[in-house]
């Protein structure tokens, strides 16, 4: 896969829509990252651009971000303390797997938006939206 394939391909108002759907059922923050760069160790690079993010300062630690890197192909899940905490390594581990498959389908759009449902549906089954809750940081594709 050529890396500008990927980003091209990408269907931004798809993911975003799916990222909106997730977060109206959790307190939870759901981000894409999309870099041009082909890191050494993704998850080091995923968790990076997770701090750089501030995805570490929502209130109940309970951001996921997920971050490709088409150019190497490799991507990584990253999940806060909070939501590591109460479903485990299995469970992203089960994610990345679904994950990989569309990915090699070359179903993109579909790889990311599957992550996104996966976490939305775990997210809001330990961290129920609240009333009132703020959407803490911005649903767009991240691109670097």
């Amino acid at each position: 896969m050529h890396p500008n394939d990927f980003k091209e391909r990408l269907e931004d108002e798809t993911i975003v829509a799916a990222i909106r759907e997730a977060e109206a059922r959790t307190s939870g923050e759901i981000r894409v990252f999309v870099t041009r760069h082909s890191p050494r160790d993704p998850m080091a690079e995923a968790r990076r651009q997770f701090f750089k993010l501030r995805m570490h300062q929502t209130p109940e630690r309970n951001g996921v971000l997920l971050y490709f890197a088409p150019r190497s192909r490799r991507f990584a899940i990253v999940g806060d303390d909070g939501i590591h905490q109460r479903c485990g390594q299995e469970f992203w581990d089960r994610t990345a797997v679904a994950m990989s498959g569309l990915l090699k389908a070359n179903e993109w759009t579909g790889a990311i938006v599957a992550g996104i449902r996966e976490a939305g549906v775990e997210l809001a089954r330990h961290f129920p939206k609240p009333s009132g809750d703020l959407n803490d940081l911005p649903d767009s594709v991240v691109r670097d």
